[in-house]
């Protein structure tokens, strides 16, 4: 695995300040059932970095003092984690709505049956992972029968709900590109999945997201392998858009580790850039219990030209 944060660190990207924290973001751990080329956490089955209980309690104590109206959870496959319903339950009673980041695939692992029942009972939003709609360039991404295996697990969702019209149960997919370019127009991609998966499969959802593939961890490390790394940042800071500063996800989002360390955004957890706070150097989320983080300094690096390129790029899809 090569390091790319050494060819990130020198950057001339804008300075930039926190809004309100709406969102808490958290990594459960970044064991997962699948091993993508694009993976920006280096996720795998043979990772074993998973958040423990006593921490999952700290999270919900920080929800239970912040007033924050989301909570993403995201990993790995965060479901994995045995605490993942726990956290869920308690946000839900807390009143915060609460986001799924999923790889479809794990809703069919021996052990987590029920797990598909479980989201739509909490109304939970299920943000997945299919980065194409097509069999063989899923499965070139993925990995082998992970196209099938995520089509059958859409499938489920929807029989339970899921991305149905007046259903109130939000089904969004996630499309990653191939490759070293940037993502095609969110809406006339999402036009062509929509038809795609309903006419063929007979699959319904509710949003796509398009998300640029950032240059750290296993993608940048393959950038580097081929000689490319270069020219994809030279292509992500010629698209440079800066009316995206307004929205990129880390004004209003906070990352918080499986071991409770908060940083910017989950880019920067991955890179192992805490989030900058009263000279310290690093924080963990018990610390930030009734503090106000608007206005604090967000740590920004070379990478950072992934999210503003183009159209731009978040959590949330495009942004502009």
């Amino acid at each position: 695995m090569h390091a790319t944060l050494p060819r990130l660190e020198t950057t001339d990207f804008p300075a930039i300040r926190r809004k309100r924290l709406d969102t808490l973001q958290v990594n459960l751990g970044y064991k997962c059932n699948q091993t993508c080329v694009h993976c920006h956490v280096n996720a795998g089955p043979t990772r074993t970095e998973m958040m423990d209980r006593e921490t999952v309690s700290e999270v919900i104590s920080f929800l239970k003092a912040s007033g924050v109206e989301t909570l993403d959870i995201t990993g790995g496959a965060p479901e994995l984690n045995p605490h993942f319903r726990t956290l869920v339950l308690a946000a839900r009673n807390l009143g915060v709505h609460v986001m799924d980041r999923c790889n479809l695939t794990v809703l069919l692992e021996p052990g987590h049956e029920g797990l598909a029942e479980f989201l739509p009972a909490n109304g939970v939003e299920v943000v997945a992972s299919l980065p194409c709609y097509l069999e063989e360039n899923v499965d070139r991404q993925r990995g082998k029968g992970v196209f099938d295996a995520s089509i059958e697990a859409l499938r489920r969702l929807n029989a339970l709900g899921y991305g149905r019209t007046g259903s109130g149960l939000v089904l969004n997919l996630v499309y990653n590109p191939q490759g070293p370019s940037l993502p095609p127009a969110q809406d006339a991609l999402e036009d062509d999945y929509h038809r795609h998966l309903a006419e063929r499969l007979g699959v319904v959802f509710n949003r796509l997201y398009v998300l640029t593939n950032m240059p750290i961890q296993r993608f940048g490390s393959m950038l580097i392998s081929k000689g490319q790394f270069e020219s994809y940042m030279e292509l992500l800071k010629s698209a440079y858009q800066p009316e995206n500063l307004e929205s990129v996800m880390c004004r209003n989002l906070v990352s918080v580790d499986w071991r409770g360390y908060v940083y910017d955004c989950d880019f920067n957890q991955m890179l192992g850039l805490p989030l900058a706070w009263r000279g310290r150097p690093r924080v963990h989320l018990r610390e930030l219990v009734g503090a106000d983080l608007t206005g604090n300094p967000i740590t920004v690096k070379d990478h950072c030209y992934g999210c503003t390129a183009g159209q731009g790029s978040s959590c949330g899809g495009a942004l502009s």
